[in-house]
């Protein structure tokens, strides 16, 4: 009589079987992964891009609102023969400009005003 052997007849062997099955789960992975980085690359490229339109949309409103501000009234210059130069002059004017827009305080004004002035 003839023994068939302790194998298994017609069907994979079990190490076959655990190849086949590591190779589907790492092919899985494989997928799975790349999947998952495609889908962070779109999202990344997703807030790029509305970072950059609300960086546009933000200079556009700059744009918009300096241009409606009208320009700050010059000071009114004073003759040029009461002693003051052209550079007190301009000095003078650029500061009111800037207390006009809030960026000096009164005190700092003034302070700034009587330095120039020579007060």
């Amino acid at each position: 009589m003839m023994r068939r052997g302790v194998g298994r007849v017609g069907r994979p062997s079990l190490i076959g079987t655990a190849a086949r099955t590591a190779v589907v789960v790492g092919t899985a992975s494989a997928v799975s992964n790349k999947s998952a980085a495609n889908q962070q690359a779109k999202a990344t490229q997703a807030a790029q891009a509305a970072a950059f339109e609300e960086q546009q949309q933000a200079a556009q409103i700059a744009a918009a609102v300096a241009a409606a501000v009208p320009a700050a009234p010059a000071a009114p210059a004073a003759p040029a023969a009461g002693g003051m130069s052209d550079e007190a002059i301009a000095k003078l004017t650029q500061i009111a400009n800037l207390h006009a827009q809030g960026i000096l305080t009164d005190e700092e004004f003034a302070a700034q005003k009587a330095k120039i002035l020579g007060l």
